[in-house]
């Protein structure tokens, strides 16, 4: 069975007898765009051989600069299959895949739909509170604009979806931001969120890919997110920044596939041996038994993260046990 084939058992709800492994780190700022960028990502899938190869994606929502009240919101612009917002991701997925080992996995990185509304207020605001903090003011100066705005964002997102899925990923890694309890409420996000999010990951499901759903940042309201069962294979959580455990994951999203299992940028990954790699892994795994599991880490490693560190933990879930 190839690693691919292996990954596909997992996210169809199979519990396997070796488990397969995806982690991932954002890579220096040098290496974040063009050649050196598809060189990175080779380079990282080679030293490391996790079963899923990752597509990152840098390539943000354009900028939309001058956001001071919700009405500057309305100058946001749908980003087409033509857009060089989603071009410029499509490119990179193809290089990378034209040169990467085809018995893995493909997968791409997606930002959600107030990420990436929060992308459009960047340079202007770079602290993401800071951000958060605007975008629930705006919210709730004059809802319909922001609904509005973010509608035009997420067709942006169907576009990209389906166009990275076209062009050989199986699935989207589906990052969420805005569950932060401090942020929306469960009230707000049902009307500004959820509808949104769900109608990427349904074009993503139409177009024949897997929905792996990443929930991240500390403060996480965790609950929020049932209502994305149905539209999702998988889900990989902040276990440890939240202090929500791989169980209550298993009992929340009953059948999906559950991603994780390591701190990402502390405990055993960073400063544990080989040897205390392997046995936590191993623990995990035993932990896991007879659930769809695959290893990784609450979120990106570090990207100074030790990558002998990390094909440690991916020849560990391939171990007989």
């Amino acid at each position: 069975m190839t690693k691919r084939e292996l990954v596909r058992k997992v996210l169809n709800g199979e519990a396997t007898q070796i488990t397969p492994s995806c982690f991932s780190l954002h890579f220096p700022q040098e290496d974040k765009f063009g050649e050196r960028t598809i060189k990175a990502h080779l380079q990282f899938f080679k030293d490391t051989d996790t079963d899923i190869i990752k597509i990152m994606n840098e390539n943000a929502f354009p900028a939309n600069p001058g956001v001071y009240s919700a009405v500057d919101f309305k100058r946001l612009r749908v980003q087409d299959s033509n857009s060089a917002f989603v071009q410029n991701q499509v490119d990179l997925v193809k290089a990378i895949l034209d040169k990467a080992d085809s018995d893995k996995y493909p997968m791409c990185t997606i930002q959600g739909v107030i990420a990436s509304l929060g992308h459009s207020m960047r340079p202007q605001y770079q602290p993401l509170s800071e951000i958060r903090a605007l975008q629930c003011q705006c919210y709730r100066e004059n809802p319909q604009i922001l609904k509005d705005a973010v509608s035009r964002v997420t067709e942006s997102l169907c576009y990209l979806v389906r166009a990275v899925i076209e062009a050989g990923c199986e699935s989207i890694f589906y990052a969420v931001l805005g569950g932060e309890k401090d942020c929306f409420t469960r009230e707000e996000a049902e009307d500004i969120q959820a509808p949104f999010d769900k109608a990427v990951m349904e074009a993503a499901k139409v177009a024949g890919g897997k929905v792996i759903l990443h929930l991240c940042k500390t403060n996480l309201d965790f609950e929020r997110f049932t209502s994305y069962a149905p539209y999702i294979d998988g889900i990989n959580w902040g276990v440890y920044e939240n202090s929500i455990p791989l169980e209550e994951g298993i009992k929340l999203f009953p059948g999906k596939t559950i991603l994780g299992g390591l701190e990402h940028r502390s405990g055993v990954i960073k400063d544990g041996s080989i040897e205390e790699i392997k046995a936590e892994v191993h623990s995990l795994r035993q932990k896991m038994k007879g659930y769809p599991f695959i290893l990784g880490a609450d979120c990106t490693l570090a990207t100074d993260q030790d990558r002998n560190k990390i094909k440690a933990a991916v020849e560990a879930a391939r171990d007989i046990l």
